[in-house]
């Protein structure tokens, strides 16, 4: 009876052990599983994006890089070079062979700093775009046979190059004034910014910046509207998984260089005698001749009728603010308007809000009146009437930085940009106040892997780690790539806890102790039960 009470205590033994076994097999094969995959990373690689801004009066290429993991969608893009192309815009391209050779020399000189800044291994996979703006618009329009030669002649050559050619492409002003909208918001930070943790969020109650863009040949503006506005001028974007409405108009023709033009004309119309022309916003003691081609051979302004390319107009200056500024306005329709609001020409506008940023030629002319970034109305239009009044040899003296053909122009550009943003845009005394005129933007990066580690306060935030300043430049093409790269695949690399010999010796083993207690299990049953 003893005997036969051990018997049945050690089967039960056993049959425990095995069940234990069992168990402790079934485990370890999830755990081994779920901790290979739960534990496993992506490591990203760098990708690459090349944009060329072909403008109406130059050419320059941006190389971008972001990490290929992207925020909610769209990569966090940094501008890595930028290559300014020598020679004119590509507009002027097919008329003259020792311009086109320098500008073609131009474009290899800075495709090949390009090609060096990137790694070999990532050259094919790497994309290139073209854009070209209002230049290339007015002459699609005037000479449709030689702008399609010149981009098929700039597709066959990118096309050359080691990387993944996309398009070369005249852009829309729309276009154009949208991605100058996505370049200044994303730099201000106003899409994401970095928290404590070292990872990108969208900033609390972030507020959207507009935009104004003052090219050679058109302008842009545009910011945020409600979503309930709807028209030809309205467009709907969505950036790291917000949507985003904006209203962005471009007026092609009145671009600083085609208003100069335009405002020359006037003042030829004003005078009867083209050998001596008063000219009321050239400033005093300042003269030249120029040929009527350099003002009329441009579809923005009208050709007179006895027309000759070569006849000249003798300019001198008599500087009269009022009287110049009366000329400047008179090349804008501010009458026409069948909406609540216009800009100008009769195009529908809601009200500015918010704060502005104006660069390129905005920038350009402010910083000649000495006004970079905020200013006040009447500070701006002080300081207009004194630059206006001042002697060239003054002039010439203190702005040696600026050449001639530039400085000539700012009284009546500064009276241009001045009317166009009160008269057009309908900034007034407090809303003038939210325009910030800028070339660039410092950008600033803080790198958690640096061995000279610095501390920096953001608002309530402390944040560790070495600071690297960066400028980015202000135009359409950082916010082209940003949304171009919302298309382009990235590259992962998956790194797992274990090797693959290592788990797969695990999960073989586990796997073979559940198959042996399986087995067990079943041959002790069967003894007991038999």
């Amino acid at each position: 009876q003893e005997m036969a009470s051990k018997q049945p205590m050690g089967y039960k033994c056993r049959i425990a052990v095995v069940l234990l076994v069992l168990l402790a097999s079934i485990a370890g094969l999830v755990a081994v599983a779920v901790i290979q995959d739960a534990w496993s990373s992506k490591e990203y690689s760098i990708e690459y994006g090349i944009v060329i801004d072909s403008g109406s009066s130059r050419s320059n290429v941006f190389l971008y890089e972001w990490p290929g993991e992207k925020q909610n969608e769209t990569g966090v893009v940094t501008e890595k070079e930028n290559c300014r192309v020598a020679g004119n815009g590509i507009s002027e391209m097919n008329v003259d062979p020792v311009k086109d050779a320098q500008s073609w020399q131009g474009f290899k000189k800075c495709m090949e700093n390009i090609t060096k800044a990137i790694p070999a291994e990532k050259h094919k996979t790497t994309p290139i775009y073209l854009g070209a703006t209002a230049g290339m618009r007015l002459l699609h329009e005037r000479d449709e046979e030689r702008s399609n030669a010149i981009m098929a002649n700039l597709t066959t050559y990118l096309r050359s190059l080691p990387f993944d050619f996309k398009t070369a492409s005249i852009i829309s002003g729309q276009e154009e004034g949208l991605y100058g909208w996505v370049t200044v918001n994303y730099l201000l930070g106003n899409f994401l910014e970095k928290n404590l943790w070292n990872t990108y969020i969208r900033p609390e109650g972030a507020k959207t910046v507009g935009s104004m863009d003052l090219g050679g040949a058109s302008t842009q503006i545009a910011f945020v509207v409600p979503d309930d506005l709807s028209g030809t001028d309205y467009m709907h974007v969505k950036l790291y998984g917000y949507p985003y409405s904006v209203y962005t108009h471009s007026f092609l023709c009145y671009g600083k260089n085609e208003a100069d033009k335009k405002i020359l004309d006037k003042i030829i119309q004003e005078s009867s005698d083209p050998a001596y022309i008063v000219n009321p916003c050239y400033p005093e003691g300042y003269n030249t001749t120029l040929k009527a081609s350099s003002i009329y051979d441009s579809e923005c302004t009208e050709k007179p009728k006895d027309y000759r390319p070569d006849k000249e107009f003798f300019m001198v200056g008599q500087p009269d603010s009022e009287k110049c500024k009366s000329i400047v306005r008179s090349i804008f329709d501010f009458e026409t308007c069948n909406s609540s609001q216009c800009s100008f020409n009769g195009v529908e506008q809601p009200p500015v809000t918010g704060d502005f940023m104006a660069y390129a030629g905005f920038f350009f002319v402010a910083r000649a009146l000495k006004l970079q970034g905020k200013s006040q109305i009447d500070q701006f239009n002080a300081s207009l009437t004194e630059f206006c009044n001042t002697h060239w040899t003054v002039l010439r003296k203190e702005k040696n930085w600026i050449s001639e053909r530039y400085l000539r122009t700012y009284c009546h550009g500064a009276h241009y940009i001045f009317t166009l943003l009160t008269d057009g845009y309908k900034f007034e005394e407090e809303t003038w106040k939210n325009i910030n005129f800028e070339k660039q933007m410092v950008t600033l990066q803080i790198s958690k892997a640096a061995n000279n580690r610095v501390s920096v306060l953001f608002g309530a935030f402390r944040v560790s780690g070495s600071l690297e300043f960066g400028r980015s430049f202000i135009g359409w093409s950082l916010g082209y790539m940003l949304t171009m790269s919302n298309m382009i695949p990235s590259e992962v690399k998956y790194t797992y806890p274990m090797t693959d010999p290592v788990f797969a010796g695990l999960i073989f083993l586990f796997s073979a102790l559940t198959i042996i207690t399986v087995v067990l299990v079943f041959i002790i049953l069967i003894r007991i039960c038999y």
